[in-house]
């Protein structure tokens, strides 16, 4: 009864952003028609510009810090935002034209008939969320969450990760109380008591700890791994030669700056983590001795194959249409990425 309920409320809100089929019918047209299959341009077009998303200014940080080339064109404005239904709602509003998201984002601006698609994969081998409990709570395990209320976010990937992790303990969705909000709202839910459970970075865990801990609060990892870390564009953005062409200029150092923060944990921990948000040093360690190596595939079949097993699993609960994924790549991309990156980081 309640992931009826569930959807209802966020079919509505959905409904209340953009009326969910009238942009997104003129996007899938023009995308029928052929106009994002031409082969990208060789330059990128003067006074091209692109609204690239940011969030927390670790883009901006992570190219100053790696040197990397001017990029040749004009950034216009550097969003500083990256929960998924905001950059959904950002794209429908033509104020953002390329983000960094994880795979489940991708999949509800489908169900929700948002034409866009997906221009380069940096996959993780490795978990990047576990879960936090509220305050005093008595649960420590993840088969504990048996009739626990769960923070849920359904266009995001601390959601697949929940789906994930209830499938691999033996739970149905019936079994547990699915509370629907954005991963920006986690910290107050688990703060008030409105959820048991909540889904959180593992960047994000030191902080909660620090003001909880000492009041019952504790984290429960798992080896659920969210694989796909990418970029993703509007499929209006991608029909326009010259943006696709920045996109495709974008995408090498996108790259180039992940593996650079790779190789420069000291750096990025004092930089970024100390500077910005206010972690001690000892806690930037721990996230960042848990990082990704950046793995950057030049074929994009194993991305496929899990957005696909990704999307069923949406299905099966109800909480979107079954539908074939591979609508959702934009080939053109493909082999870009792991050609700007040595050899051992190519998968």
């Amino acid at each position: 009864m309640h992931r009826r309920v569930f959807l209802t409320s966020l079919l509505g809100a959905s409904a209340a952003v953009a009326g969910l089929s009238g942009c997104a019918k003129g996007d899938a047209s023009a995308d029928a028609a052929g106009a994002a299959t031409k082969p990208l341009a060789d330059k990128v077009p003067a006074n091209t510009s692109l609204k690239i998303a940011s969030y927390l200014g670790q883009q901006q940080l992570q190219f100053r810090l790696a040197k990397l080339p001017r990029l040749p064109f004009t950034v216009s404005s550097w969003l500083n935002i990256g929960a998924g239904p905001d950059v959904i709602n950002a794209f429908r509003a033509k104020s953002l034209d390329l983000s960094n998201n994880a795979g489940i984002p991708p999949i509800q601006a489908h169900y929700q008939g948002f034409a866009a698609k997906i221009v380069a994969i940096d996959l993780t081998r490795k978990p990047n969320y576990l879960f936090a409990t509220k305050p005093g709570s008595d649960i420590r395990t993840t088969a504990d969450f048996k009739g626990r209320r769960l923070a849920f976010s359904q266009g995001q990937a601390q959601g697949v990760v929940l789906l994930r992790a209830l499938k691999r303990a033996g739970l149905s969705y019936d079994e547990v109380k699915l509370v629907p909000l954005t991963s920006n709202q986690f910290f107050t839910a688990l703060q008030s008591g409105q959820v048991d459970v909540a889904p959180l970075a593992i960047s994000q865990a030191p902080a909660y700890l620090k003001q909880y801990q000492a009041k019952g609060a504790r984290t429960i990892p798992t080896d659920v791994v969210d694989l796909l870390n990418l970029l993703w564009a509007p499929q209006s953005v991608l029909n326009d030669p010259a943006k696709a062409a920045a996109i495709a200029a974008y995408i090498p150092q996108w790259a180039q700056g992940l593996v650079w923060q790779y190789e420069h944990p000291d750096a990025w921990n004092e930089e970024f983590y100390v500077k910005t948000q206010n972690l001690t040093l000892e806690q930037a360690q721990g996230i960042t001795k848990l990082a990704n190596k950046p793995l950057f595939p030049p074929s994009w079949d194993e991305a496929i194959t899990w957005e696909q097993e990704t999307a069923d699993l949406l299905a099966e609960g109800g909480f979107v249409k079954k539908f074939d994924v591979s609508s959702l790549f934009d080939h053109r991309f493909e082999a870009i990425a792991a050609r700007a990156v040595p050899e051992e980081y190519r998968k």
